[in-house]
Parts: structure tokens; sequence; C-alpha cells
């Protein structure tokens, strides 16, 4: 629990470290001469963000195996069981464990490349074995945002959606708690007259029971929301991450522009003015807070859309029902996530600010063909996820506010079902 709480504690400083990067090199930029600022300097930025790289090293190459290796141990047989047997086994686990990924790469690099050079760089593992794999994992989680992101931009429309209260557009909510109160009633009945003989259809009655219990206390919210909640909060949260979105795709789009006309565009093109020599966005100060702003927005979209993804659905830590092994796969992602984010905001040029320390050192950045693919899925990918999602909101809500909801308007004969009446009755569209 504690190499858990750790990692986390990691992933919020690798998340931290590109805004504070970018606020101090303007906050440099504003006050050069001031003497309580000294102890803000590149120094200390570059410091913080080799630590940052270290400590992502540590918790997902040792630190987390470790976690769950020693969750699965037991001890070797013939030893006195105990916390040392356990840990005992675990550093072995460790230990094999390593050396079969290094087998694996150095057979992978004799076959790839078999030259001199590339076998002599495997021998210096902190230099170049190290920061070599950790760009492996940084590339896969850089496509593991690529995946969600796109989904989690168009995904927190209806996340927001859940969290505040909509406006009542055509809609009488006292009818809807009318009916709602009738089915409750309804099911409640059919639940008592059924016997204790018939499990499966008891199990599906409650959970229909608690489907309209759920929607019978958003109605009771919806109801007691004042004015200017329903129709001012929900509009402007709406309308503000719709042009952040905006915002996110037109950056790349003209980050786009700039790497097939610009060498220095890439990631890896140069390295840099330095920190508090020049300002990172054309815009200054207002420009730094919006890549700020935009850079929280990513983080927090892709971790939305990591688990709105099917592979990942049962995946979601719940509340006193979550195992440790879950626990560390959860931590292991959200590392993997927040490593890969600053690397993802300068691949995309939400930020011009570029890279330091281990961060900057990844091979793939320097490739354009690479870097321009990423560009161009991201806007593609997030392009048709927005407009998939509005079309279809767009649809849903027409059909509500007009009542057709309920009549189930489709092609497929399968919608022409018997469906349980409020009464309890069968009743045949």
């Amino acid at each position: 629990l504690f190499l858990s709480t750790f990692t986390l504690a990691v992933s919020a400083g690798a998340v931290l470290l590109l805004p504070f990067s970018i606020i101090s090199n303007e906050i440099l930029l504003s006050f050069p001469q001031n003497y309580y600022i000294q102890w803000l300097n590149g120094s200390l930025i570059h410091g913080l963000w080799n630590l940052a790289s270290l400590f992502s090293n540590l918790c997902l190459f040792v630190l987390m195996p470790f976690a769950f290796f020693f969750l699965e141990s037991e001890g070797f047989a013939g030893l006195k069981k105990g916390i040392r047997a356990r840990i005992l086994e675990t550093l072995v686990m460790l230990i094999l464990l390593a050396l079969l990924i290094l087998g694996i790469v150095w057979v992978a690099s004799a076959l790839i490349d078999n030259d001199a050079a590339s076998m002599e760089s495997l021998y210096d593992l902190w230099e170049f074995y190290l920061p070599y794999l950790y760009s492996c994992i940084s590339l896969m989680g850089c496509l593991l945002l690529l995946l969600c992101t796109p989904v989690g931009l168009s995904r927190m429309f209806a996340v927001m959606g859940q969290l505040l209260v909509k406006p009542t557009i055509l809609e009488d909510l006292d009818e809807q708690m009318y009916i709602i109160t009738l089915e409750e009633e309804a099911i409640q009945r059919r639940l008592n007259g059924v016997s204790s003989m018939v499990e499966y259809q008891a199990v599906e009655l409650q959970r229909e029971l608690e489907k309209v219990k759920s929607k019978k206390t958003n109605l009771e919210r919806r109801k007691k929301a004042s004015a200017w909640e329903r129709n001012l909060v929900y509009p402007a949260v709406m309308i503000l991450l719709l042009i952040q979105t905006s915002i996110s795709v037109l950056l790349v789009a003209l980050n786009i522009l700039y790497l097939l006309v610009d060498e220095t565009a890439m990631p890896k093109g140069s390295g840099g003015p330095g920190i508090g020599n020049a300002s990172l966005s054309t815009f200054g100060f207002v420009g730094a807070a919006l890549e700020i702003i935009l850079i929280f927005y990513l983080m927090v979209s892709s971790v939305v859309g990591f688990y709105s993804l099917r592979f990942f659905e049962n995946f979601t830590p719940r509340k006193d029902d979550t195992t440790m092994t879950k626990i560390i796969g959860n931590c292991v992602s959200i590392l993997v996530l927040s490593s890969a984010l600053p690397v993802m905001s300068r691949t995309l040029g939400i930020t011009r600010f570029d890279l330091l320390g281990d961060f900057g050192r990844f091979n793939w950045l320097g490739n354009f063909y690479i870097v321009l693919s990423y560009n161009l899925l991201f806007a593609i990918m997030t392009t048709l996820c927005l407009v998939r999602k509005f079309t279809s909101a767009v649809r849903e809500e027409l059909l509500k506010a007009l009542g057709l909801d309920k009549l189930h308007l489709s092609n497929n004969p399968r919608d022409a079902e018997t469906k349980p009446s409020a009464n309890g009755h069968q009743k045949t569209l």
C-alpha cells in the first residue's frame, strides 16, 4: 500500500512538472532581478525533471513489480515462513525478470541491428539500456494516450452532464416523477410476490428497482435545483468544454503545419532558449496559462477515456471492492499515462517547452514520420469522436424533447419486443 501511494505521488509529480516549469519560466521573465525568486532557476527545474524521470523508472521497473511479486509470494520451500522469506522470494523473482528482459532485448538487438556499436551499448546499462527501455515504455504510454484522450474528450461531456443539472426544455418533471413513482411501486409489488425459489427473477427485479430508484433520485435533484443552476451553469460548462476541445484540435492542426514547414517544431529539434530567457508562448503569460489549463484538461480526459474503454472498464477501482492487485495495476497505468503526458503535450504542440532530463532523450522523438503521424491521428480521432458524440446527443435530445424516445423508432424488428409497463403487466408496442 505504501509503494502504491508513493507511485501515485510520483505520477502527480510527473503531471505537475510541466505546468510548474511553464509558470516558472514566465515568473522569471516577469521578475528577472527579484531577490525572493532567485531560488527559482534553471538548475532547479533540470534537477526536478531528472528526479521525476528517475523515480518514474524506479516505480515502474522496481517498486511496482516488487509489490506485485510480494503479494503473490509465500516463501521458498524449506524456509521459515514470514516476511523475510517472502522478501527473499520477491527479490529472486525480480532478478530473474530483469535477466529475462535483458536477454530478450539482447537477442532482439542482435537480430535487428547486429553491429559492434549496438552490442557495446548494451553493456552500459545506466546510460543506454534503462533510458532506451523507458523510451519504449513512454512510446507505449503515448500510444495509450492517443487511444484514450480522444475518447475521453468526447466522454467528458457525458460525465459533466451526469454531475450537473440539465435544463428542462419541453419536459414536465412532475409527470416524470409520477411515472417513475408508479414504476417503482409496481416493481416493488412484483418483487414482494416473487417466491424465494425463483432467485434469478428476484435478482433481475432488484436490479430494475435500483435503476428506477437512481432515476428517481436524479429527477428529485433536477426538481430541487435552482433556475440559475439549471439554465446557466450547465450551458456554460458545456460551452467551456467545447472551447477547450476546439482549441486543442486547432493547436494540433497548427503544429502539423509547423512540422511541415519548420524543422525546429520537432520535439527534439532544438535545445530551446533555456529557463527564463524567452517566453514559451506567443501570447505571454495568458498563453502560458492557457497551455497549463489544456494540459490538465488533457490529463483528466485521458483518465476518463482510459476507464471508458471496454478493455479497461472492469479495471475501474470501486470503494470497498478493489483488490490489492487491481490497485497496483491502476497505479502502474496512471504512472504510464502521467509520464507520457509531458511527451504527448510537446509532441502535439500544446506547449513549446523543450523536455529536459531523460524525458528529452527518447529516440523516437526525432523521427519526423512518427511525430507527424501521431499529430494526424490525434486530430482525426478527436474530430471523429466529437462529431459522433454530438450528432448522437443532439438526436437523442430531440427525440426526448418531442416525446418520441419511448417509441424506440428503429428498423430493427427486435424493438417490437414485449416491455413491462408501469403497472406490472406486459404490453406490446
